[in-house]
């Protein structure tokens, strides 16, 4: 968006004053009409910087284009060097906190642990602690932290989740699905004492309370003497759940003893907006994580910076280690910040893979069930968008996809589907088809070729609003070849949308995607991946549904012209007229031969066969 002096009145005094700017490193606080601080930023060099904001032809963000709408003046502070003005930086918007920065608040509560009062009790997850005799263990700040504790304590020790009542509900049913896969022990058989029972659920809570590792110790202490009392049983019971506690401690994200204090930072953006989560690990333990709207979405590292300095600058504590979901670009300087701001060295990484990995991921999905909270959209759809952009090196996630797929028989009936796909769900109401007029024989590119440019001439035309919106994705069912044919054509004709095919294996599943010299796997990006194989069965399903039906109308226009008298040119005018089999069969005689402007005797022969086909 452009901001004009219709806008901001004061745009031609702000250029004359930016043009007399220093270019030395330091901050620039823009103010409003009342002098109040509306954002503070930092800059390598002031006047390239400040000047960026004032330009005519400059393209803002919407966020940016509103904060520069109101700016009446500006101030600066020259520093010797862009560290400096880091530091600056987060030290005015702490005491200032303007309105076009990040504000960081994020809902905290308490949350417990209980241990339900019954014979057969439960480990469950709970926000208030009330007074019905069961045992709470708490208070926590975090309540996704004991979420996670009694999730991962329930399944490693196969404790039951259901509704039922114990003993009440023995033998009452067939055990559910969950014992049959094993994520429980099924209580519900009455196979287990309550003395049994109640010694595995304190097994739970000390490895809830201590640990993966102290609990495999002293269950194996358990499972020792066990065996030396000549309780074969009750040590294979003991065993089989040690063998439980290791396997679930080699994917597990709750105790963790190489993070020690760390910090997983990621951020999820949709076309407009964006949110931050991060997951605390201290002590090697799953402590805590908080979720921050962001607001208006801007530029991937651009707001990853923002955001680490506006967190860490209003907290006490900074942990060694820092993990984000994507690079950035000043994370050395970052780094140095944190050293001063701390006391002690801070390592910024990017994980490429194994279980630090899963960590940026589980952040990541956390921001994107944030974010859908917020749009009312699924964290998975949000996620899929946010992926597809990384993967494809696009600026931001996709709102429109349009997608592309020729259909034919040999050379007959030549077709294409447009689908349409807006903030990853079908957008139906603007899928297109297309009946291929200027390519006689098979040609797939010809006809793609005519296709998008039919799509793009509309779309200046103005004449269709299923035509009238721009894409910001194009995808074509096809490799490398279709990439190289249709983007000249497009790019000649002033559109910019990115382009890319989409290449089937030999099972016609998707493969990777292609561009104009080469390919791009999905294998690591799983939404995206399942989002554009979901757009190419879409577009193949559309494509082909109506070939089908056009072979289907073509085959009965032949049959038409078996009468005598019925060439090929008077078929084609009787099916644009009924369109239907079945409307042509509600004719009469008389509105025939008006149609096809036949004779009565060959309007009755056609009638007759109609009728019989």
């Amino acid at each position: 968006m452009q901001i004009t002096e219709n806008e901001n009145p004061r745009l031609p005094y702000l250029r004359d004053k930016t043009s007399k700017l220093t270019s030395s490193p330091g901050c620039y606080i823009m103010k409003d009409r009342s002098g109040k601080i509306i954002y503070i930023g930092k800059a390598k060099n002031l006047k390239n910087r400040v000047s960026s904001y004032f330009r005519p032809w400059q393209d803002h963000l919407p966020k940016v284009y509103k904060m520069v709408s109101h700016v009446n003046d500006y101030d600066f502070i020259v520093t010797d060097t862009e560290f400096e003005a880091l530091v600056l930086e987060c030290s005015l918007i702490k005491q200032y906190t303007p309105k076009y920065n990040i504000l960081l608040k994020d809902d905290k509560g308490y949350s417990y642990i209980r241990i339900t009062d019954e014979p057969y009790p439960r480990i469950q997850a709970v926000l208030q602690k009330e007074d019905d005799g069961a045992v709470y263990i708490g208070p926590y700040t975090s309540s996704y932290a004991v979420r996670q504790a009694v999730e991962e304590a329930n399944r490693v020790f196969q404790l039951p989740t259901c509704q039922r009542r114990f003993p009440q509900d023995f033998r009452k049913e067939r055990p559910c699905l969950n014992h049959h896969i094993k994520k429980c022990m099924g209580v519900c058989t009455g196979r287990f004492s309550e003395e049994e029972y109640n010694g595995i659920v304190r097994q739970a809570i000390d490895y809830i309370k201590g640990g993966s590792q102290q609990s495999v110790e002293r269950l194996t202490e358990e499972m020792n003497a066990a065996a030396e009392e000549l309780d074969f049983e009750l040590a294979a019971k003991l065993r089989d759940r040690i063998n439980a506690i290791k396997k679930a401690a080699d994917d597990q994200k709750i105790i963790d003893d190489s993070m020690k204090d760390s910090d997983i930072i990621a951020v999820s953006q949709d076309s407009e907006k964006a949110c931050a989560s991060v997951i605390m690990y201290r002590g090697g333990r799953l402590f805590d994580k908080a979720d921050f709207f962001l607001g208006e979405k801007d530029d991937r590292s651009a707001m990853r910076e923002s955001f680490i300095t506006g967190y860490y600058s209003v907290r006490e504590f900074v942990p060694k280690e820092i993990l984000l979901d994507e690079e950035i670009e000043n994370a050395p300087l970052l780094e140095q910040w944190l050293r001063e701001k701390s006391g002690h060295a801070v390592h910024i990484s990017v994980p490429q893979r194994g279980h630090l990995l899963r960590l940026t991921t589980l952040a990541k999905s956390n921001a994107s069930e944030y974010l859908s909270v917020k749009v009312g959209r699924s964290g998975r759809e949000i996620a899929a968008l946010d992926e597809l952009a990384k993967a494809l090196g696009l600026e931001k996630p996709p709102r429109f996809i349009e997608c592309y797929d020729i259909s034919n028989l040999a050379s007959s009936d030549m077709v294409a589907g447009m689908v349409v796909y807006e903030n990853g769900k079908p957008c139906k109401k603007f899928y297109k088809r297309f009946s291929i007029k200027t390519v006689a024989e098979q040609n797939d590119y010809a006809c793609m070729a005519e296709v998008l440019q039919r799509r793009f001439n509309n779309y200046f035309e103005k004449t269709d609003e299923g035509f009238s919106t721009l894409p910001d994705l194009i995808l074509l069912d096809g490799g490398q070849g279709h990439v190289n044919v249709i983007t000249p054509l497009v790019r000649g004709m002033g559109i910019n949308v990115p382009i890319f095919g989409l290449v089937k294996d030999s099972k016609h599943r998707t493969r990777a995607v292609a561009t104009g010299g080469g390919e791009i796997s999905l294998s690591r990006s799983r939404a995206a991946f399942d989002l554009v194989t979901a757009i190419q069965d879409e577009v193949h399903r559309y494509a082909i549904t109506y070939q089908a039906k056009k072979h289907k109308k073509s085959s009965y226009q032949l049959e038409l012209t078996s009468v005598k008298g019925i060439g090929e040119k008077k078929a084609v005018k009787l099916m644009t007229e009924f369109k239907t089999k079945d409307n042509l069969k509600k004719a009469t005689v008389e509105q025939l031969m008006q149609t096809a402007g036949i004779s009565k005797e060959t309007a009755e022969q056609l009638y007759a066969v109609i009728h019989e086909l």
